[in-house]
């Protein structure tokens, strides 16, 4: 299918109350313009990166009680998953749409990519786009925008990220449920696309002090 863009409705998921009825609505309105957000993205993220990069889209399997507050696609360089890698995501709460490069707590290298990332906190910070913005937990709606953190802000982030173990680093953009560019698929698209193409530095960065080793 052609991704047409989002709706109330999709947001309105998340107040479904009940596991099974919201997974339901999950599967029914979000996961097919998951797929065909993924399948545009994925190719165009795997020629940036020079490799091939896989979809991943939440199942929420763990879930036996209470019902996910969000859900998210995922795009990495693993076909077999994407929790313990560099990766980027789009993504909903009930309030807004998230679009992330993440780096969660399962990262194995998170101090290494963080000490790499404090290494190089000018260049960082210059990778940044003024108007992006920062979560160090991604089960949080909440973010702060990085021209707030400045740069001293920035750098406590990641030392944060580094010395703590369930300490996470994501850094993108958020879109309002009321933003109209979530109702045109094609711009919303782009804008995906213009915000990973801004983040995709960063993301090379992150596989330097593999490299290097």
């Amino acid at each position: 299918m052609q991704f047409e863009g989002f709706d109330q409705s999709d947001f309105e998921t998340f107040t479904i109350e009940g596991l099974d009825a919201r997974m339901e609505a999950i599967q029914e309105r979000i996961r097919p313009k998951f797929q065909a957000i993924g399948d545009k993205l994925t190719g165009e993220l795997s020629i940036l990166a020079g490799n091939e990069l896989f979809l991943h889209i939440a199942k929420h399997a763990r879930r036996t009680v209470n019902a996910p507050k969000d859900t998210w696609l995922a795009i990495a360089a693993s076909k077999r998953g994407y929790k313990m890698l560099p990766h980027f995501q789009v993504g909903l709460f009930d309030d807004h749409v998230f679009i992330w490069l993440a780096f969660i707590y399962e990262l194995p290298d998170k101090k290494e990519i963080a000490k790499n990332f404090l290494e190089e906190i000018d260049n960082v910070w210059k990778l940044i786009p003024s108007d992006f913005v920062i979560s160090l937990d991604h089960m949080k709606k909440e973010s702060e925008s990085i021209e707030s953190l400045g740069k001293e802000g920035l750098k406590k982030a990641l030392e944060r990220f580094r010395d703590v173990k369930k300490a996470e680093f994501l850094v993108g953009r958020h879109v309002h449920s009321n933003d109209p560019i979530l109702k045109d698929g094609d711009k919303f698209l782009s804008f995906v696309e213009d915000t990973f193409k801004a983040l995709f530095p960063l993301y090379k960065l992150s596989y330097q002090q593999k490299v290097s080793k």
